[in-house]
């Protein structure tokens, strides 16, 4: 899907592909990847969770130089991987590279222990020239998505990539729920259909309550 000069592409599970006119590739949450994604400049990994950080895939889409954006947690785990670069990133660090921002975003359950707000994993918000994308992580709907709710605004295109399978991340009501609070131009859904938790229903059913709240949806095909 084409938004404005940016491209993004659904790599499965919570894997995406983003890149734009600069011809720089950014990869978040690799995992099962086909040969068809290619290799990245950068990847973002937002926790260590084996379906988030998928060493053989991340390997796989990695070529000399590529930088690895991470959570502290995964750190011992990217030091596998021959020829990249690690750059460690915790909640509310900001960075930018070749004219991309990226800042680091609160992602965590409530009532459960799967992902603990003590561990501060991550989301991630990638700001374009125009266009903003949110990668909510593993996470439920959760008080700190509230400040987000801006980022529609001024003229920029904000998607919002988030999590519909329930069990460890949101169910689709709170995410259609989440992509109305935050005021998405668009909200794509993920963690679903790879043998991990979640299904293809999951996804429709968020698409079809996100364009009862008048929310833009759409169900991107795997690459």
């Amino acid at each position: 899907m084409k938004i404005k000069d940016v491209i993004i592409e659904f790599l499965g599970h919570d894997g995406f592909l983003i890149s734009n006119s600069n011809g720089k590739r950014i990869a978040i949450d690799p995992y099962n990847v086909s040969d068809a994604a290619g290799k990245a400049d950068y990847i973002l990994v937002t926790h260590s969770h084996s379906d988030h950080c998928s060493i053989k895939d991340i390997a796989k889409m990695s070529k000399k130089g590529t930088t690895i954006i991470t959570s502290p947690d995964a750190q011992s785990k990217i030091t596998r991987i021959d020829d990249v670069q690690m750059q460690i990133m915790e909640i509310g660090d900001e960075l930018e590279m070749d004219g991309v921002k990226i800042e680091a975003v609160p992602a965590y359950n409530v009532g459960n222990d799967f992902h603990p707000k003590s561990e501060r994993w991550l989301g991630f918000v990638i700001k374009f020239n125009g266009v903003i994308i949110y990668h909510a992580g593993d996470t439920d709907k959760i008080p700190d998505m509230e400040r987000l709710t801006g980022y529609g605004k001024h003229g920029n295109e904000f998607v919002a990539l988030l999590p519909v399978s329930g069990t460890y991340v949101m169910t689709a009501e709170d995410a259609a729920d989440v992509a109305k609070m935050l005021g998405a131009d668009l909200a794509i859904p993920m963690h679903y259909g790879s043998g991990v938790v979640g299904t293809i229903d999951d996804a429709k059913r968020f698409e079809s309550l996100c364009l009862q709240n008048g929310i833009n949806s759409v169900i991107l095909e795997r690459v």
